[in-house]
């Protein structure tokens, strides 16, 4: 099987996947994509197949070791690897046991993470201010990111760590200046998010600029997995939820959401070219602390959990 795996990825590199939305695409088929690690202290980074949420994982660098090994360049070889995906998906292959991998972040080097602030309207309700007019955009480093189950490191610069469920969405096909009516055709798949926010930083310092705040290390958990468009009956009718040590903080639906996935990517490339890889995190329902009476901030050791219909369950403990 190696060999026709690896004929169809070198000659389908540069090509791009028909999307079931009509437009030329990523991701013709619905997939749970992830990079993980097997057990061992010298393991390296892999592409995988998750076959369901929690399920075992079919390694896709085992069945065609020409494959990309991070995710970004899995989506930068386009219908290629997409369509090994495909085929190894269908070929009954032995899976590795969920119990000996390790997940990591489904995207762990892109070229850009791109938020979007007060994009709920329950959320602006809840802080009493206006609805944006237009997307407000801010950015996290993507030394910010850490996987599904990683741990948040409280800094020690912050007394005001809060949480944030958020949807994301991760780009695969370069573009700018691009149409709302073709933006599907660059979207990937979706993922569950982690603002992770110090709100001090956030709202006090640092000229009230968000940055700092927002992209302390381990501030940006992602996963489980990219779970490709196909796979999602609607991204913006997901039910939505946070809780910290097992109390329901955040409880909403991605139908709150102000501006869609559309129209965010048609907005931010007008400013920026946008590349496979890169992850927006969409905004956040109510329910944070910082609003709460009395604020209520994150401490070590407790344990957050965000969750989004049909995409799943990421745990982060803070230490």
């Amino acid at each position: 099987m190696k060999g026709p795996l690896r004929r169809a990825l070198s000659e389908g590199l540069g090509t791009r996947f028909q999307g079931s939305r009509g437009a030329s695409g990523l991701c013709g088929g619905a997939m749970r994509l992830v990079q993980f690690r097997t057990e061992g202290p010298a393991s390296e980074a892999r592409i995988g197949l998750e076959e369901k949420d929690g399920g075992d994982i079919l390694d896709l660098n085992a069945l065609d070791p020409s494959l990309p090994k991070s995710m970004r360049g899995f989506l930068e070889a386009g219908e290629a690897a997409l369509g090994v995906a495909k085929r190894a998906e269908a070929s009954g292959q032995r899976t590795i046991p969920r119990s000996q991998v390790t997940l990591l972040a489904p995207v762990t080097n892109p070229d850009k993470v791109i938020c979007v602030g007060m994009n709920y309207v329950d959320h602006c309700l809840e802080q009493n201010v206006k609805i944006p007019k237009e997307p407000i955009i801010f950015s996290k480093f993507s030394s910010s990111i850490v996987g599904p189950y990683d741990p948040i490191v409280h800094p020690a610069e912050s007394n005001e760590v809060d949480w944030e469920v958020e949807l994301a969405f991760v780009i695969g096909k370069k573009g700018k200046h691009i149409q709302e009516t073709d933006a599907m055709s660059h979207v990937a798949g979706y993922t569950v998010a982690h603002d992770v926010s110090a709100r001090d930083w956030q709202m006090k310092r640092n000229g009230k600029q968000w940055l700092l705040g927002k992209t302390f290390d381990s501030f940006c958990p992602l996963g489980p997995a990219l779970v490709t468009k196909d796979a999602v009956s609607d991204p913006h009718n997901l039910g939505i939820r946070c809780r910290v040590n097992g109390e329901l903080v955040q409880n909403s639906s991605t139908k709150q959401m102000i501006f869609k996935t559309e129209a965010l990517v048609a907005w931010v490339s007008r400013f920026v070219t946008l590349y496979p890889g890169d992850v927006f995190l969409t905004g956040t329902p109510p329910g944070v602390g910082v609003f709460r009476k009395p604020p209520v901030f994150l401490k070590k050791g407790d344990e957050v959990e965000c969750e989004i219909d049909e995409l799943g369950t990421i745990r982060n403990k803070v230490v």
